[in-house]
């Protein structure tokens, strides 16, 4: 039988005093490891960031997908040489994005598009995301402008354009060789310098006019492509008219055979005017004879080059001109022209159409360097800005000329 502990009697003050705790069990050597305090370290600084990391990834996801504000489509420029703040300045400032310019930027890092973004003029969808509008700038897909250039300008005209056109920078350093430029409806960024442009133009020129060559009629008497652009120029100025190009062109392919004078007029004006490209007023009696390299009432065969610069579809015409015998032309008071094979044909259509002119309106008078005529005979042509005499084998015919080309009123045939 075990023995108890004798009881000790307390006072009873000592019988209110709590008992003493025993003290609290020694941590053991492995929990005052300090691999194991920085093991715990590290894996509660993961749980922070990992927490840290989705609530990120959440955000960021949402600012790259949510829709942007733009309320329609708008083209901003971004500027060459601007970073990735002055990208997200220029987006905020035109509205396409509503984000903080480092959200942009964090955008962009998360989309590994730091390399890659372009400058240029760039069209943003209406309510674009912040993803997309990245995608843009990095595919490079600028906007691209129309321009178009009419048939039948001179070089100096054309370059006149361009310096015009404000989407265009730099300055032509000399005017091209007449005929060289196609003209035709192009796209180009902004920002483009205007030597490139020329440079475009120039080698468009030299591709249709080597395809166009390969499938001319042999049986023409043009022998380079060099006259093929200079009779095609003069074509080009004398009609607009697509359904007339080809039998123009016939009438000045069958003077060259025949050893005929062209006697057009737009190369009187050419060689008046160069490359300024008009007149401005009816052609003067005396400079129909005043001799000009371009003047082809006085020299024979083609003048020295192109007049203008003729599009594809002139090219195409005096390459390949109708198969007919005219030799002559003339307006028929409704916007196209009247072709005949015979001076006396051709006379008949010209006084047919004085008549009809008489009957809508006064004659135009012309201004002259000298005094005219007291009288002229029955359906001889005063009009200034006709061409092309009748041949020297027939009857000579009244002062006025009766020709390959002849308008009826001030202008020329074609006058751009």
């Amino acid at each position: 039988m075990s023995e108890r502990p004798p009881i000790s009697p307390r006072s009873p003050r000592a019988a209110l005093e709590p008992e003493q705790l025993p003290p609290p069990p020694k941590r053991s050597d492995r929990a005052r490891n300090p691999f194991v305090i920085v093991g715990n370290a590290i894996f509660t600084i993961l749980i922070i960031l990992m927490i840290g990391a989705g609530a990120t990834y959440y955000y960021g996801k949402q600012a790259l997908e949510s829709p942007g504000p733009l309320q329609e489509d708008k083209i901003v420029n971004i500027p060459a040489r601007a970073g990735k703040r002055d990208i997200a300045d220029v987006l905020s400032r035109e509205g396409v994005i509503n984000v903080n310019p480092w959200v942009f930027i964090g955008g962009v890092f998360a989309l590994k598009a730091s390399s890659d973004l372009k400058p240029g003029e760039y069209s943003f969808q209406k309510n674009a995301s912040l993803r997309d509008v990245i995608a843009t700038i990095v595919d490079g897909k600028v906007v691209q402008h129309a321009i178009t250039i009419p048939e039948g300008l001179t070089s100096e005209q054309i370059v006149t354009r361009l310096s015009d056109n404000d989407i265009f920078t730099g300055s032509v350093r000399e005017i091209p060789r007449e005929g060289t430029l196609l003209p035709e409806t192009y796209k180009f960024p902004r920002g483009t310098t205007r030597d490139q442009v020329i440079q475009r133009l120039q080698q468009a020129q030299k591709r249709v006019l080597a395809e166009i060559w390969e499938r001319r009629n042999t049986d023409t008497p043009l022998k380079s492509p060099d006259q093929l652009v200079t009779l095609a120029s003069i074509v080009e100025k004398e009609t607009g008219r697509a359904d007339e190009r080809s039998r123009v062109a016939a009438v000045f392919v069958n003077r060259l055979r025949q050893r005929m004078k062209l006697q057009s007029d737009p190369t009187i004006i050419y060689g008046l005017v160069g490359g300024k490209g008009t007149l401005g007023r009816p052609i003067k009696r005396s400079e129909i004879t005043q001799p000009s390299p371009y003047n082809t009432y006085v020299i024979d065969g083609l003048p020295p080059g192109p007049i203008a610069n003729p599009g594809r579809a002139s090219l195409e015409a005096t390459a390949n001109p109708a198969r007919t015998r005219d030799l002559f032309f003339v307006a028929d008071g409704t916007g196209g022209h009247a072709f005949t094979e015979t001076y006396d044909q051709h006379a008949k259509n010209v006084a047919k159409l004085r008549a009809s002119e008489k009957q809508i309106q006064n004659d135009t008078v012309e201004p002259a360097d000298d005094p005219a005529p007291a009288a002229a005979a029955p359906g001889a042509d005063t009009n200034p800005t006709a061409t092309t005499p009748k041949p020297t084998n027939q009857k000579k015919p009244p002062r006025g000329r009766q020709g390959a080309a002849q308008q009826t009123n001030s202008p020329p045939v074609v006058q751009r």
